[in-house]
């Protein structure tokens, strides 16, 4: 790598995902800085990406979607379960559900008793307000002025409002705000679409980065390895429309890939677990088990029930109101092709003595599975729900010394009785949920479970035929102390046992957060800049979060 005819940048990003455009950004911007962010997939320009109404096809792309599916999931009866990630200018933000939640307070206070020192909510909550230009928050919680929009949809139907009215009428919170000062309760949900678009981190971060002098992107680059000078970062290698190629880094190579491809690509550049990394033929730069370990995600179920009304989307799954709704998107950027018709949602306690929420619902009025396909043959509503902090671990690891070839990826779900017990759970207060009054203009029947699976083993059954990931595989770079033997990175986000090299991405969570995990990974990405910059972080806040007075004795 002498030879001065590689290129030279200070900074080396790999991948343009929801972290890597945010950073791309912040470590360009007093324009001191060369940055290179290298990326696989291609454009994000066009209808099916840009309009937040079309997201079950990007999703199930080969073109946008790295196509990741999961080994054969041991406690789910061998099902792979789809896991797909971001192959696309913007990453996982541009094929996601465009969901926006911070996550809780005490998910953070979490991280630091997990060793991530100084990722309190106290540290993270001015980061979250850096990044947001929030519609409609709550003041003096919410940033005003950041690059990610956060809005709001309008809720138009009225089954939005039965589904928070309903919550109230079973007896739990209303908030304003889940992003806010309190997030346990009913209410609107949060989405990243601004002026009718989709708000990846490619439109928020990368596009106004690219902009400058000292930014540059690759597109269609194939990381092949981070390039060693003993246990120092120097360079990326990478590889280009058939040939391969290196790059140098005068500061620092920093990775972005994601929970799936950031543990590949360590692995493949020789650090992870020593025995595995030889059993590939790999040498080992720095023996650190914990890479690819810790592997954590949100399942969920739908449950969906036929609507007395014709008032669903059901009415527009067809070709010509599906050609409309796309032509007035295109015309005017409004309409039904402007919102992901997630508009409600809550954030629950399973039990008392949670302390905070463990249990989300996202609101959708159709009857529909996430990938388009299989729409109930009439109208309906339902909830997606799911537990928020299984106990269950699985694992990312190379199933060859190949760069091309997928990981395996073992998620582990449901690998303890308490997941069974917790899911169990979420669907009966699902069920409670649509059986009060604010739902009997609309309840007809239940459509899944069905009316007909009342027990734990009727139940069990159901939760292992369908349910399905939410999409927020995580965790596999933990962060961690410095002397932990199985964190990956410090809480500066540096790659523990080797230099020049940072982490940040939703792989460093130490834990899953509760809700989608696109913000938290977006703000990841913000505060993991400053450290990579050598920065004093911003300033704590002092705001205390809301936690349920009576957390202890009562579950709402």
């Amino acid at each position: 790598m002498g030879d001065s005819g590689h290129e030279l940048f200070d900074f080396v990003i790999i991948g343009s995902g929801s972290a890597g455009s945010a950073m791309a950004n912040r470590l360009s911007e007093d324009g001191n800085h060369s940055v290179l962010v290298l990326e696989y997939g291609g454009t994000d320009i066009g209808p099916l990406i840009q309009m937040p109404a079309a997201l079950s096809y990007p999703m199930n792309m080969s073109h946008y979607d790295w196509g990741y599916v999961s080994q054969p999931e041991p406690h789910l009866g061998g099902r792979q379960l789809a896991c797909p990630r971001g192959k696309v200018i913007g990453g996982s933000s541009s094929i996601n559900g465009m969901v926006y939640v911070r996550g809780h307070a005490s998910d953070y206070e979490a991280w630091e008793g997990m060793g991530a020192k100084g990722w309190g909510y106290r540290h993270v909550l001015p980061y979250f307000k850096r990044m947001e230009h929030s519609h409609g928050g709550q003041d003096g919680w919410r940033g005003d002025d950041g690059p990610m929009h956060i809005t709001r949809g309008v809720r138009r139907n009225p089954l939005f409002h039965a589904f928070v009215d309903a919550g109230k009428q079973a007896g739990y919170e209303v908030t304003e705000d889940y992003n806010g000062e309190k997030q346990e309760g009913f209410g609107a949900m949060e989405m990243t679409v601004w002026k009718g678009r989709r708000w990846s981190t490619a439109n928020a971060y990368l596009r106004p980065a690219l902009k400058r002098d000292n930014v540059s992107m690759k597109r269609g680059a194939l990381v092949r390895r981070i390039l060693f000078e003993g246990s120092r970062a120097i360079g990326v290698e990478y590889e280009q429309g058939g040939s391969v190629r290196k790059v140098r880094a005068g500061r620092e190579v920093v990775l972005a890939a994601g929970s799936i491809n950031s543990p590949k690509i360590l692995q493949l550049s020789g650090i992870g677990n020593a025995d595995h990394l030889r059993g590939h033929g790999i040498d080992v730069v720095a023996d650190r088990r914990g890479v690819g370990e810790n592997l954590q995600d949100h399942l969920e179920v739908y449950l969906q029930v036929t609507c007395k009304q014709p008032i669903t989307l059901y009415k527009h799954l067809n070709l010509v109101s599906k050609g409309l709704i796309g032509l007035q998107w295109l015309l005017t950027k409004s309409g039904h092709g402007a919102t992901n018709h997630f508009e409600s949602c809550a954030f629950i306690r399973s039990a008392a003595g949670v302390d905070y929420p463990d249990i989300q619902f996202h609101f959708l009025p159709v009857a529909i599975r996430y990938d388009g396909k299989a729409p109930a043959p009439a109208h309906g509503f339902q909830v997606h729900v799911g537990p928020m902090r299984s106990d269950s671990r699985g694992w990312v690891r190379l199933s060859s010394p190949d760069p091309k070839a997928a990981p395996e990826i073992q998620f582990n779900y449901m690998s303890t009785d308490k997941d069974w017990e917790d899911f169990r759970t979420c669907i009966r207060l699902a069920r409670e949920v649509f059986e009060q009054e604010a739902f009997e203009p609309f309840h007809d029947r239940e459509l899944t479970p069905g009316a007909d699976k009342q027990t734990d083993e009727e139940l069990n059954e159901f939760i292992r035929e369908e349910v399905e990931s939410a999409y927020h595989p995580s965790g596999t770079c933990r962060m961690g102390a410095a002397d932990d033997a199985m964190a990956v990175v410090d809480p500066e986000c540096r790659v523990i046992g080797v230099e020049g090299l940072r982490l940040a991405d939703s792989s460093i969570m130490p834990r899953i957060t509760n809700g989608n995990l696109n913000g938290p990974s977006i703000m990841i990405g913000e505060k993991a800049s400053d450290h990579i910059l050598d920065r004093q972080p911003l300033p704590p806040s002092n705001q205390q979060a809301w936690m349920h007075p009576d957390w202890q004795t009562e579950q709402r």
